[in-house]
């Protein structure tokens, strides 16, 4: 535990220094405050940390309409097969209830139908393969042989296979309970073990995929980055993630910073456009053209205003929030602004950032002093706003670019689902395989491809290969 610093000698300090005593003493507590006051929709923290007392603010406004189905929408209800697998005749009385003759029985039409969509009851097939062998008049015997794939005297075929990965990989489930599951829709009593070896037997088919979708975005002119923990074998790793609106890579690594990013070898001598949320080692990556995700900037400019109650955090807010509203518009409308255009944003974002750092001037120390003076949560935003401005407004000088880093934190999302399942990767082996998988998952399903049908042309030795 970190001793307590000695309190100063206040009557040998001068009014200047008693000054910055003060200044930075109020830094300090308002540094304190922020810990307590930050949550998900005021900072970068994930929802996860905000413990009970949740919030349900958000940055979204209203619409004003109703909740539910708009008035004049156009709706969708289940339909008629023109084609059904089967029907069914429910038949009439042979006798009239009023005067008891015989009905017409053949003179009978379809009065109505009905239909009802429902699966079929499971079962699972057993194929069994025979060799032949036959013995030609000279004497020469001759035998025929099983396919490749059909090397043991009994053994699962690659739909299991693929159901039970994709069960555990693509739909979260834990090895225990998609097995149960497998048990109850089909009868087959696999054990929880024998879908951990299909998990490794699945990354080793899709293994080739992986690397071709990280070569495709070494190459990719626009990436998203993004890192989040991940518990493995008791131990806090990160999850990296590259992505952008065709491609998904996932990564992990014990370390979460430029030992990671260059040992993936994915985002160093990139010349694109690198989106993400303004942590320090992405800086370093000097090749990469920088865009800011505005979630982020948005948020902390929420906290801004709560803590302070000055109005430039909102101006820069509703600034931004404008700003993409009309480069939404003129991507529809397939025009680009001028350089007046992006001059007049420019402008107006100087301006609101001159506001604020009039009211939030950084703290200097004296040459006595040395160092650094710890700033406040406003000024060091600002500062960001300052320093990184060409990164901010890239999403109105390119418009390919997004004004979120929302496609790197969609990605997040699925990893986090299965460590809140599962509660942890028991083993690297384990995670590292979850990555191989689910990389190629969720690229080709952004692709349209199946997640099912990706893991059957897996375990087939034919997989699915993605487009750049």
């Amino acid at each position: 535990m970190a001793t307590k610093p000695p309190s100063p000698d206040l009557a040998g300090l001068s009014h200047e220094q008693k000054d910055i005593l003060i200044l930075t003493l109020l830094a300090r507590l308002e540094a304190l405050e922020s810990k307590v006051n930050k949550n998900s929709n005021n900072s970068s923290k994930p929802p996860s940390s905000d413990g009970l007392t949740k919030k349900t603010s958000s940055l979204r406004e209203s619409s004003g309409k109703l909740p539910g189905g708009q008035a004049g929408r156009k709706g969708t209800t289940l339909k008629q097969a023109l084609q059904p697998s089967s029907h069914t005749d429910h038949p009439l009385p042979e006798h009239c209830n009023r005067c008891q003759h015989a009905l017409p029985l053949y003179d009978a039409v379809v009065q109505e139908r009905r239909q009802v969509f429902d699966v079929p009851v499971a079962a699972f097939d057993i194929v069994e393969h025979r060799t032949l062998s036959v013995r030609c008049q000279c004497g020469q015997l001759h035998s025929s042989a099983f396919p490749a794939n059909v090397t043991e005297p009994v053994q699962y075929g690659p739909n299991v296979r693929a159901l039970a990965v994709h069960l555990t990989q693509g739909q979260m489930l834990p090895f225990a309970r998609a097995a149960e599951l497998i048990r109850d829709v089909y009868g087959l009593a696999i054990s929880p073990g024998t879908l951990v070896a299909w998990v490794g037997e699945a990354r080793l088919a899709l293994q080739g995929t992986a690397d071709l979708i990280a070569q495709y975005l070494r190459d990719a002119v626009l990436v998203n980055a993004d890192e989040s923990g991940l518990r493995v074998a008791g131990q806090l790793h990160w999850l990296h993630i590259a992505a952008n609106d065709t491609l998904t890579w996932y990564g992990l690594h014990a370390k979460r910073g430029m030992e990671a990013i260059t040992a993936h070898a994915i985002l160093p001598h990139r010349s694109g456009v690198l989106v993400h949320d303004c942590w320090s080692p992405y800086w370093k990556l000097d090749d990469a053209t920088h865009a800011l995700c505005n979630a982020h900037l948005l948020r902390e400019l929420l906290y801004v205003k709560e803590l302070t109650g000055h109005q430039w955090p909102q101006t820069m807010t509703d600034f931004l929030l404008s700003a993409n509203q009309l480069c939404w518009a003129a991507r529809r409308s397939g025009k680009r602004f001028s350089e007046t255009d992006i001059a007049a944003f420019t402008t107006l974002y100087d301006a609101i950032v001159v506001e604020g750092e009039a009211l939030h001037p950084a703290i200097e120390l004296p040459i006595w002093k040395g160092g650094r003076a710890k700033q406040s949560v406003a000024c060091n935003l600002l500062r960001r706003f300052r320093k990184h401005a060409d990164a901010v407004l890239l999403f109105i000088r390119d418009l390919a670019v997004p004004f979120t880093n929302n496609v790197a934190e969609r990605a997040v999302r699925m990893p986090k689902v299965k460590q809140k399942v599962s509660g942890c990767f028991r083993t690297v082996e384990g995670a590292d395989n979850f990555c191989v998988i689910r990389s190629c998952l969720d690229t080709l399903r952004k692709q349209g491809h199946g997640m099912l049908e990706v893991l059957q042309r897996a375990f087939a030795g034919n997989p699915i290969q993605p487009t750049a």
